[in-house]
């Protein structure tokens, strides 16, 4: 088993990485201080593994909440239907809640859980690689508006990441390819010795090689560990675990949430991104190829919808919440390993690199 920790005063908590990790309830028992739970989860997810969680903690009374999978159910709606179910079940401050799903499960669960009665514990199981490798560590909570994604949230950690790598067996092959946008962004962001890695490695990971996977997604959670530590709240480091994110979430509010997945739009967002710091002289044009062929060799879309252009993609950016001082900061790479946050995109960059 791998074990890291998120260090955050006494707010600190563990992740632990391990295939077949759901099974072991008293390691999950341990983070759990009452004889109640709630086990917050989707119609896809929850016939997988929601009875090996529960079987697996007899000392533990476990309730239930079943909400329908994807993108377009993380929202407000979403929300109170689950405070709702947590008021007609009598859950109190003290129960704690266990989110067992992806992104949306675990977004949606931690903002339920940082507003119930202000505040209660919980938990992430996290099932898919895009959330084992990034959502489900750090405190980020939200639901989406129909203007923008993450809108409506808060910065709340959980008290354990407990992550199986098994669950990804199950994950279709399109959401595997989704995750590893995001593993690959460490590598630009962050660590360019991961990411040749990544390029050396790319057939074992496609193969979901055990070793492999445990590395990957161990080196990517060690990573967001260390920059969450310095800045829980994204005041300056934490704005990089956002390339391609701004051009990305875009494309996820424009083309509809659920049509385009986050790490499809993420990848198309890294290459924009990645175009830009070589239009600003900054990066290489071989670089700007490797990180191509890396996004390429995952399955992984590099151009935006044809739909979009310079004027739409504005449209949703200026609602991004990297906007300060009414400017847009971007996250821009200036080699591989290393990436920084501006403003300094001007209106005939952007036109020449979004038209």
């Amino acid at each position: 088993m791998t074990t890291l920790t998120v260090k955050l005063g006494e707010r600190s908590y563990p992740i632990f990485i391990q295939p077949s990790l759901l099974s072991q309830g008293n390691k999950l028992a341990d983070y759990i201080k009452t004889d109640k739970a709630v086990l917050v989860t989707n119609d896809l997810v929850d016939p997988l593994y929601s009875q090996t969680i529960i079987a697996s903690l007899p000392d533990i009374k476990i309730d239930k909440i079943v909400i329908a999978d994807g993108e377009q159910h993380k929202n407000l709606a979403s929300f109170e239907h689950v405070i709702t179910q947590l008021l007609n079940m009598s859950a109190a401050r003290d129960t704690t809640l266990i989110a067992l799903g992806g992104g949306v499960i675990g977004d949606l669960t931690g903002f339920v859980a940082a507003s119930f009665q202000r505040g209660m514990p919980f938990i992430q199981i996290p099932t898919t690689l895009l959330s084992q490798v990034d959502s489900s560590v750090g405190g980020k909570t939200a639901v989406n508006h129909p203007l923008g994604k993450n809108m409506i949230g808060a910065f709340y950690q959980p008290k354990a990441v407990f992550i199986d790598t098994k669950t990804l067996q199950t994950l279709p092959a399109k959401e595997f390819s989704a995750g590893m946008a995001e593993v690959i962004k460490y590598g630009i962001i962050y660590d360019k010795a991961f990411f040749e890695w990544l390029e050396q490695n790319t057939a074992q990971l496609i193969s979901q090689d055990v070793d492999a996977l445990q590395y990957a997604i161990a080196r990517c959670c060690e990573i967001k560990a260390e920059i969450v530590a310095i800045d829980e709240r994204e005041s300056g480091l934490r704005a990089l675990l956002n390339l391609g994110h701004t051009f990305g979430h875009a494309i996820e509010a424009e083309q509809g949430y659920g049509n385009w997945l986050h790490g499809e739009a993420v990848a198309a967002g890294m290459v924009l991104a990645a175009k830009a710091g070589q239009m600003k002289g900054w990066m290489q044009t071989e670089e700007v190829q490797r990180v191509i062929a890396l996004i390429e060799a995952f399955a992984l879309p590099i151009t935006p919808p044809t739909d979009m252009g310079y004027d739409t993609f504005m449209q949703h950016m200026v609602h991004d919440k990297k906007v300060q001082a009414g400017k847009l900061n971007y996250i821009i790479p200036k080699a591989i390993g290393e990436a920084i946050v501006t403003p300094e995109l001007d209106e005939t960059l952007l036109k020449n690199l979004l038209n």
